[in-house]
Formats: structure tokens, C-alpha cells, sequence
């Protein structure tokens, strides 16, 4: 896992929520085959009454294959997923684990200390702890 500290906002550029341009032609499978897409892991945040919590399933990905990055207003975590080649001649019947490059993008609700923020990455999940800002005064 590597780690970068960004000292500027982050531009979320396209939401989940909004529609594509082409509307449903860019959901088809043909034009993904000539698109490489990024998919987006399940995460959760959550805020206690002195941190941020946010954990990110990343099953199956490797700690050197993820960048996590920390601006002032969001986390984006991104890296790639790359599933064991199944075995020749063999055919599939289902195919829904996401492979590939990922990238997911988390707003922060509340200012967070940098210095004092602790990763961990254990049986497949990212768990980041963002200390809150504390408020001089």
C-alpha cells in the first residue's frame, strides 16, 4: 500500500448519479470492451464523536497493488485487481467478481488531522482511522 498526503482539495469530477453523455450506449457491453472501465469497491465511512472512520473491501487485492490518497476533503483510494487466470479449457458460468483498475473517491465531512492518520490492511479489507481536526480554542 502506498500513501500519499495531498495538501489541496480534491475535484470529484463524475458521480455515480449523474448520466453518461451517450445515456444507455455507454452501458452496453460492446462499447466496455473497447473502454478499459474502473469499478468501484464497496466502502464504508463513518464518523465517531473524535474520528473518521472509512473501511474499503479490497478482497483479492494485493498490499502493493492500491495508493491511498489523503486530500483535505476526500480520500481516493485506487489500484488494480487481478484475479488468477482460470484454468485452460476451462469455461465460465458465471463471471461477476470485478477485475482490473479501481478507484474509489470518499468526501470527508469534517476537517482531519493528518499527521495522526493510521492505515491498516488486513484479510482484504482497508481500514483508515482520520483523527478529526481538533479546534483551537
Amino acid at each position: 500500500m502506498r500513501y500519499r498526503r495531498l495538501s489541496y482539495r480534491y475535484a470529484m469530477t463524475m458521480r455515480s448519479q449523474q448520466t453518461w453523455p451517450l445515456g444507455d450506449f455507454w452501458q452496453s457491453e460492446r462499447l466496455r470492451l473497447l473502454v478499459q472501465t474502473r469499478w468501484q469497491p464497496a466502502a464504508d465511512v463513518y464518523e465517531t464523536a473524535t474520528t473518521l472512520e472509512v473501511v474499503i473491501d479490497l478482497a483479492g487485492v494485493a498490499e502493493d497493488d492500491f495508493e491511498v490518497q489523503l486530500f483535505e476533503d476526500a480520500v481516493v483510494v485506487e489500484g488494480h485487481r487481478r484475479l488468477p487466470a482460470c484454468q485452460e479449457g476451462a469455461v465460465y458460468h458465471a463471471a461477476s467478481i470485478p477485475q482490473g483498475p479501481f478507484q474509489v473517491e470518499l468526501p470527508l465531512p469534517a476537517p482531519v488531522d493528518t499527521e495522526r492518520v493510521e492505515a491498516n490492511y488486513e484479510r482484504g479489507l482497508l481500514r483508515i482511522t482520520l483523527p478529526k481536526r481538533r479546534v483551537a480554542g
